[in-house]
């Protein structure tokens, strides 16, 4: 497994956030990852959130709501992710293309019910969220203060594989 799982998080407390608001549109004939990591939630409206913010600059966590990455189907949405070292996203729910791109970079789309996700989002009145994953196990401990709660998730045994090796790259490789 090359990515880290966890550390602190940011809440973007909406639902439907769509892979332009991820990534806008324009930037998508960069030739490279890395020159998509400046412009990360750059058209997402919601309240007073700042992409260039400190909060979405030191998180490596994200969690929202459902039906996360919907939108165009574009690789960019995750690998903007990826460059700004957010491994890990965690919703109610996700579109079904957004996820498996997330699992096929080594990426974690982990779905949560809605009545653990308002936990989640009520812990963070306690403190800056910090979030502690445990693949092997399927959970994720999400600490604010000094509250405290821990959470399954499910994900397949072929999409965990996948997360396990890194991405579909590696995973091929270490099998074909």
């Amino acid at each position: 497994m090359k990515k880290v799982f966890g550390g602190p998080a940011i809440v973007l407390d909406r639902s439907d956030i769509n892979t332009d608001e991820i990534i806008p549109a324009k930037y998508l004939t960069e030739v490279t990852k890395e020159a998509l990591q400046p412009y990360i939630l750059e058209d997402l409206s919601l309240g007073d959130f700042d992409p260039k913010g400190a909060l979405l600059k030191n998180a490596t966590v994200v969690v929202s709501r459902e039906n996360f990455g919907c939108g165009s189907s574009r690789e960019h949405a995750p690998w903007v992710f990826e460059v700004n070292d957010i491994h890990t996203i965690i919703a109610e729910s996700y579109a079904r293309i957004f996820r498996q791109n997330m699992f096929n970079c080594g990426m974690l789309a982990i779905e949560l019910p809605k009545a653990d996700i308002e936990k989640i989002i009520a812990l963070e009145a306690r403190g800056a969220l910090q979030v502690a994953v445990d693949l092997p196990a399927q959970t994720v401990t999400v600490t604010a203060g000094s509250a405290q709660e821990t959470f399954s998730f499910e994900i397949s045994p072929f999409d965990k594989a996948l997360v396990e090796a890194g991405g579909w790259v590696e995973f091929a490789d270490a099998r074909y």
